[in-house]
């Protein structure tokens, strides 16, 4: 209940023109004080003043948003008897008019939109942006993903093993390195993920059973195969037939030093070498694409490859 002295100082404060212009524009969305001076065509002072009477007598709620206030129909019984209000003038031409001056001021906003992303458009690619990382793109992705059994070739840091088992049945995580796999498994409890099993063990000889998992993923591994399609036959023995199988791997390149640094044992590869490899294993419907380079020297290219196991 509002009260009756309540209900006096809300009838009093419905009782101007402008401020039931201002309730019936903030009836259609939230707005600021300087959107209300635009659409209206009234000074500060006299919006300011409108909006903290509406307030008081509990018509209004305000928050921040940056530097501006934005105000908003308070919900509870004023908004009840404030809707009849509004309602019984619903077709008033002070309404239609301020409607028409609020579409033009959303075109506005538009616009400035358009503006700022035309003006931006060429250089985009290279601003640093908030929330733009590949790893949350990938970690977006991986949710259309189709859930089933996993299996990770080759973890590294495990950062995509943990990813694919937010999606999926289960994954099987194989590295020669029981370290790596010991890091996996405190990251996976430490997240409270219990769906991943850990198997030591080399890519080119997998202690896996045969048709054991619907998808297969080897990221930068395959170039620390000695035999990479030894490797890939592998992949293909452990998929279920129509199976698939994601590589990414780098774009063949020259930098050596990789070897002795990183333990790489090729070079990369070509796009049409990876993909003689993938039919070599047995594998069908393959395609082949470079995916992105390094921003920073020596610009590694990693291509991402997709095939089908066909049996």
């Amino acid at each position: 209940m509002i009260g009756l002295n309540g209900t006096s100082r809300l009838l009093k404060a419905v009782a101007d023109d402008t401020r039931l212009r201002i309730l019936h524009l903030l009836t259609q969305e939230d707005l600021s004080g300087s959107d209300l001076m635009e659409v209206l065509n009234l000074g500060q002072s006299r919006v300011s003043t409108h909006l903290n009477l509406l307030k008081e007598v509990g018509l209004l709620v305000d928050r921040r948003e940056g530097r501006r206030t934005m105000f908003a129909i308070a919900p509870g019984p004023a908004a009840t008897l404030l809707d009849a209000v509004l309602r019984e003038n619903g077709g008033s031409p002070e309404f239609a008019a301020d409607v028409a001056g609020l579409e033009v001021l959303r075109e506005a906003r538009k616009a400035q939109k358009r503006a700022y992303f035309d003006r931006v458009a060429a250089s985009f690619g290279e601003q640093l942006l908030p929330g733009r990382t590949w790893e949350g793109l990938a970690r977006g992705l991986i949710h259309l993903c189709p859930r089933g059994r996993y299996a990770d070739l080759g973890i590294g840091d495990g950062l995509l093993t943990l990813m694919l088992a937010e999606v999926a049945s289960s994954v099987t995580a194989v590295d020669v390195s029981s370290e790596m796999l010991r890091q996996l498994q405190a990251r996976a409890k430490q997240k409270g993920i219990g769906n991943i099993e850990s198997v030591e063990g080399d890519i080119e000889d997998l202690p896996l059973p045969d048709a054991s998992h619907d998808v297969v993923v080897m990221s930068q591994a395959l170039h620390h195969a000695r035999s990479p399609l030894e490797a890939l036959s592998e992949a293909r023995r452990v998929l279920v037939p129509g199976g698939a199988l994601l590589v990414l791997d780098l774009l063949a390149h020259g930098e050596e030093w990789v070897r002795e640094k990183l333990e790489h044992v090729h070079l990369g590869f070509t796009e049409p070498e990876l993909g003689e490899l993938l039919r070599q294993a047995g594998f069908t419907h393959v395609s082949i694409q470079r995916a992105a380079r390094d921003p920073q020297p020596p610009h590694f290219m990693t291509l991402v490859a997709s095939a089908r196991c066909g049996r």
